[in-house]
């Protein structure tokens, strides 16, 4: 007899985790409405777009770095993103991409598509989140293992 579960299990990728919900700016868009989004958001990572397309990322860290040297309202997004970013596509593996940000020790990694359309993307606080989940059910099942020792 066939095993039922045989074919149906796979490895949970990047496109089924990210947040697909995004917010942006443009590389003309100035930095106090970079600096607005950030703040009002409760984010601290935004993908800056050209055409469509992820052309670089703004962090709170860039913001206040540019501070100290530049006003915001004269001073667009393009100026200080980060422009070498690296990104993943949705069918990476979970595991590859936190592989990727331990090694990078980046705080976000955009999610793009074959043709450079910014997808999705996928934050350390996502993992974060999942890791509690995880271990809530971990701790589910020992209760339950506990309590039918118990018996």
């Amino acid at each position: 007899m066939a095993d039922p579960l045989q074919g149906s299990v796979r490895m949970i990728t990047v496109g089924d985790f990210m947040t697909r919900d995004l917010v942006t700016v443009k590389e003309d868009d100035d930095l106090v409405l970079a600096e607005s989004i950030l703040r009002l958001g409760g984010i601290r990572h935004l993908p800056v777009l050209r055409d469509g397309k992820l052309a670089g990322l703004v962090t709170q860290r860039d913001l206040l770095r540019s501070a100290a040297v530049r006003s915001h309202k004269n001073t667009r997004a393009g100026e200080i993103m980060v422009r070498e970013v690296v990104s993943v596509r949705p069918g990476a593996s979970l595991v590859q991409a936190a592989k990727i940000m331990l090694a990078n020790k980046f705080g976000c990694l955009p999610v793009t598509d074959e043709d450079g359309r910014l997808v999705g993307i996928i934050t350390e606080a996502d993992f974060v989140r999942f890791a509690a989940d995880v271990v809530q059910d971990l701790d589910m099942v020992a209760e339950a293992v506990n309590a039918g020792s118990r018996a």
